[in-house]
């Protein structure tokens, strides 16, 4: 079965989505890491990530790799192990004109379709449901408030993790700085041309602002009946 998760930066997606690939015996697909890899990859060889040429030459070389680890999943990038350096701040700003380049989406919708062939994967991103899988079997839009998710972000790379429930002390100005990000790159998501964050018109709505991780990851395995026996048959 294939699992699609879209919405916006700091909703939750790829924690949810990790974990639900987890108790129901799914693959995860961090489709996200894959155009920060893009994006980082412009960074290292002194690519403009505005130059859309330049930047489509980048994505369609690059050879992106999923490893499972003890520490969670790790990204390579060109056999190199990009796990840290793609959730910078650098390449945070880099990764929104690198994501909304038409070229680069189509090498990297090609390579994701590649990874749900093999079946039984949850993907998460903004244009899963409706671009990469629109026959998924389930689309969930997972969002929050651009306030919690500010803050969840801005905990993260103090070294915590609210979903796990490790706070970390963050600065007010680091915050401030993660929030205004936040709502820059939402607005640049939902309005470019090529693929915009939206719902997909079948899409389960969640909204995690004051919900908790396992309330969240309960939500997405109730909206299946097939989720609801793999995580069942998981726990015995």
């Amino acid at each position: 079965m294939i699992v699609a998760i879209d919405g916006p930066s700091g909703s939750g997606k790829s924690s949810v989505a990790r974990e639900v690939a987890r108790r129901c015996g799914l693959t995860y697909l961090d489709t996200g890491a894959m155009y920060r890899s893009v994006a980082f990859a412009c960074l290292e060889r002194g690519v403009d990530p505005e130059d859309d040429a330049a930047t489509a030459d980048v994505a369609r070389a690059i050879s992106i790799e999923f490893l499972a680890s003890e520490g969670g999943q790790r990204v390579l990038a060109d056999g190199q192990d990009v796990t840290a350096q793609i959730r910078t701040p650098e390449v945070e700003r880099a990764v929104s004109p690198v994501s909304a380049n038409p070229a680069v989406r189509e090498a990297m919708v090609a390579e994701q379709r590649r990874f749900g062939a093999s079946g039984d994967v949850i993907a998460e991103g903004r244009d899963i449901g409706t671009v990469v899988f629109p026959n998924a079997d389930v689309k969930v839009f997972l969002s929050a408030s651009p306030e919690a998710r500010a803050r969840r972000r801005a905990v993260q790379r103090g070294g915590g993790d609210l979903a796990r429930g490790v706070d970390a002390a963050v600065d007010p100005a680091a915050e401030r700085a993660v929030l205004d990000d936040l709502v820059r790159r939402d607005a640049y998501d939902s309005s470019r041309a090529a693929s915009p964050l939206r719902a997909a018109d079948d899409a389960h709505r969640i909204d995690s602002s004051e919900l908790s991780f396992e309330e969240v990851v309960q939500a997405v395995i109730a909206l299946s009946p097939e989720l609801g026996a793999r995580a069942e048959k998981g726990q015995r």
